[in-house]
């Protein structure tokens, strides 16, 4: 569905809506930057999936907003099915102000939908100015900008205990083959190479994401995201063999398959950095540090570190994002100040309000990596930056949810499969294909 570019961002609102600019009429100036105060009596209602930490952390963002502008902020946590609960708000009238949205495919459909309002010629400079151009690119529909990439993932991280390793006489690997091999000496040192969190889906779609985008490459990951590419293709029938060379082998999994199907996501970080180690390597986001530092007390850096996803059959190193889109809602009742507050998200200094919080990490290349709170988080960010146009987004994240994220069903359910068994990866394939051709089709 094409969407009508609004001209809400014109004339007097885009002199209120551009940070340090000076309102229409002579009146006060309004700047998120300047610090003036003039957004006093708004209150901008957020919503988004975060609780816990991450909601405290974002708080401090909202806060800061708050203290420059003067206007308020509610959080709303949504849970993880953030359409039903905005579509709902917005059918009782309810609507929240400021979405963050964690899937580029719910960002689309919030679009498609006519929810959305585009973010303004202001907002857009600074992404231009910041950020490369997949994230613009993520953040639109047809040809419109509509979300503001705030908060990244680098999804191509594989951490682990250093003394595991180092007691194993095995280095960080660089190659898929080499990272096999490495596993295989450290379970013949007596600790199972990997924890692998096959109770959760998606950390299986994850790991396929990878192995596909450094073995197909950035254009076959881009089609095959957008269904262009049947999943019956060749290159996914390799990607899954290649897979399932580690999913087959019992020495390289803790508690075999059957093992990794009742380890969820959590569990298999404790697999590896809790107080009774049955792992020396777990697979996930950067996000993983969070949980080895909060629940397990880890130094990151020093006793949990990690080294990038290894490079399969001489394809590059692959990175593999997810990502927060801000967006604003037209049914808001405070839009002018919603997009305010966009704007301000899009500079350095918001992100590095959270950065140095940690557990967080921006694409935004203006951030000084001296923000961060430690070095590993640091190098995470810097690779994150300087891979550029070459990052791709979550692949799963990108499909409808019927097909990427909904549990029980479609590609989290058909990997889960796999995972039991893995002797036929055509066979995979053919299912995998099924269930998208439904999904993309509904």
């Amino acid at each position: 569905m094409m969407m009508r570019r609004s001209t809400l961002l014109t004339g007097c609102t885009a002199l209120v809506l551009a940070l340090g600019a000076t309102a229409c009429g002579g009146g006060e100036p309004v700047a998120a930057g300047g610090g003036d105060k003039s957004l006093d009596g708004r209150t901008v209602t957020v919503a988004g999936v975060w609780s816990g930490s991450e909601q405290e952390n974002f708080q401090k963002v909202l806060d800061a907003f708050t203290a420059k502008t003067g206007a308020k902020t509610e959080f709303v946590s949504t849970g993880d099915n953030v359409s039903t609960v905005v579509g709902s708000k917005i059918e009782g009238g309810d609507a929240p102000d400021v979405v963050m949205v964690p899937q580029v495919g719910v960002l689309r459909q919030f679009a498609e939908a006519g929810w959305l309002q585009p973010l303004g010629a202001d907002v857009e400079k600074n992404v231009d100015a910041g950020f490369a151009k997949v994230w613009k690119e993520y953040g639109s529909v047809d040809g419109t900008l509509y979300g503001l990439y705030f908060k990244a993932a680098h999804k191509s991280t594989v951490w682990y205990d250093p003394e595991s390793l180092a007691q194993a006489g095995v280095e960080a690997p660089a190659t898929w083959e080499e990272m096999l091999t490495a596993g295989h000496t450290v379970s013949d040192s007596g600790l199972t190479a990997f924890a692998v969190a096959g109770q959760d889906g998606w950390t299986l779609t994850d790991w396929f994401e990878n192995v596909y985008l450094s073995q197909a490459g950035p254009e076959k990951y881009d089609a095959l995201a957008a269904h262009e590419l049947k999943w019956t293709d060749p290159s996914v029938v390799k990607a899954l063999t290649t897979l399932g060379t580690l999913f087959k082998d019992k020495q390289l999994i803790a508690g075999g398959q059957k093992g990794a199907l009742n380890t969820d996501f959590p569990g298999s970080v404790e697999k590896v950095f809790g107080p009774e180690p049955e792992a020396g390597m777990v697979y996930e986001g950067d996000f993983v540090a969070g949980v080895a530092k909060d629940q397990y007390q880890r130094t990151i850096g020093e006793d949990a570190d990690f080294f990038p996803f290894p490079a399969v059959d001489g394809g590059p190193a692959p990175v593999v994002s997810g990502g927060d889109a801000a967006v604003v809602l037209k049914d808001g009742k405070q839009r002018e100040a919603g997009l305010a507050l966009v704007e301000y998200l899009a500079t350095p200094e918001a992100a590095e309000v959270w950065a140095g919080a940690g557990g967080f990490l921006s694409p935004n290349k203006q951030v000084d990596p001296g923000a961060y709170a430690d070095d590993v988080t640091r190098a995470t960010a810097k690779s994150l930056v300087a891979a550029g146009d070459t990052v791709r987004f979550d692949m799963s994240d990108q499909a409808p949810a019927a097909f990427g994220g909904t549990k029980g069903t479609g590609e989290w359910k058909i990997l889960q499969d796999f995972l039991r068994d893995p002797s036929d990866p055509k066979a995979t394939a053919a299912a995998l294909e099924q269930a998208a051709a439904k999904a993309y089709k509904g």
